[in-house]
This record gives structure tokens, C-alpha cells and sequence, in this order.
């Protein structure tokens, strides 16, 4: 099938999904860093001289710009030995994968009613077999959000709250 001038608009319950799955995966970001921030802090100690502070805090400015498999690989390293890393570090993998494909596919119609087909090869040329309804979608977004508590409770036990970029206030 060649590409269509205009992509066909996805009904609003689709697009709201979408939305909402894309908006937890952000959520998600969020909370990796703020874990990382955490973690690594408490892992340089309260007797940390200048030299490793200054390079942790280079590499906290580093991580703002990490894609979301780096910030993943990042936590995960970071949270060795946090109770269940090893299947969260699995749901995290899951999740990227999906994150990739709900931000840069794009979408036509299934092959039923009220099913959309997602296409996006990612960078292993694999394609999404299946067809997703608003459902599939919110099914993710749910996902996305459990894993992000899931992040925030290891952050949480390490007695350091994760500021970051200046929100020190906000609650997670």
C-alpha cells in the first residue's frame, strides 16, 4: 500500500490515548532522572570531595538529555540490588519499545472496526504485528504509570527526594 497524501485522523478516543500514554511516558522520564539524582548521590557518600562532586553533577546534566533507553540502562546500574530491578528492568525494556512505536508511528486503519495499525519499523527493522484500539493504548499507559511508582518507590528509599531541574517542590 503507498502512502497516502494525508495521514486518515484517528478517532478523538484513539488520539486521547495516545495522548495520554505519550504524556505517562514523559512522566516516566521524569522519574528516571529523578531516581538517578538520588541513587548516585547517595552513592557518593556525605564525605564526597570536590572532584567527584563536580563530575557527578556534570553527569547530572548529562542525564537531562538522555534519550529514554539510556536513562533506563542509567537506573538500572544505578539501583543494583533495589528489590525486584531485575523484572522491572524487563517492564522498562517492554515499555521502551512501546514508547518508540506510540510517539513515531504512523497510523491507518485495521482491519476491524475501531482497530488501528500502527507502522513503524524500529531500529532492528521489526515491524508492530498487531492492530491497537484506544484500549491496547490505554492498557500502556497504564503500564508506563506503574512502572514509574515502581521507580519512584526505589528513588523514595533512598532518603534523598529527587530535585530536579529546579523542582524541588514538585510532589511524585
Amino acid at each position: 500500500m503507498g502512502l497516502p497524501r494525508a495521514p486518515d485522523r484517528l478517532p478523538d478516543d484513539m488520539a486521547l490515548a495516545i495522548g495520554h500514554a505519550v504524556a505517562a511516558f514523559g512522566f516516566l522520564e521524569e522519574a528516571l532522572k529523578r531516581a538517578i539524582f538520588s541513587l548516585t548521590r547517595k552513592g557518593l557518600g556525605k564525605d564526597a570531595d570536590d572532584d567527584a562532586l563536580q563530575a557527578w553533577l556534570h553527569r547530572m546534566e548529562d542525564v537531562a538529555d538522555d534519550t529514554l533507553g539510556t536513562l533506563i540502562n542509567s537506573f538500572v546500574a544505578s539501583a543494583k540490588g533495589a528489590q525486584d530491578i531485575g523484572q522491572l528492568s524487563k517492564d522498562l525494556q517492554k515499555l521502551r519499545v512501546l514508547r518508540n512505536l506510540l510517539c513515531h508511528a504512523s497510523w491507518r486503519p485495521g482491519a476491524t472496526q475501531g482497530m488501528w495499525h500502527p507502522t513503524f519499523i524500529n531500529t532492528r527493522g521489526e515491524r508492530h504485528p498487531d492492530d491497537m484500539a484506544a484500549s491496547d493504548v490505554d492498557a500502556v499507559r497504564e503500564d508506563t504509570l506503574l512502572a514509574a511508582r515502581r521507580v519512584v518507590s526505589i528513588m523514595r528509599a533512598t532518603g534523598i527526594e529527587g530535585q530536579w531541574a529546579g523542582m524541588s517542590d514538585v510532589e511524585i
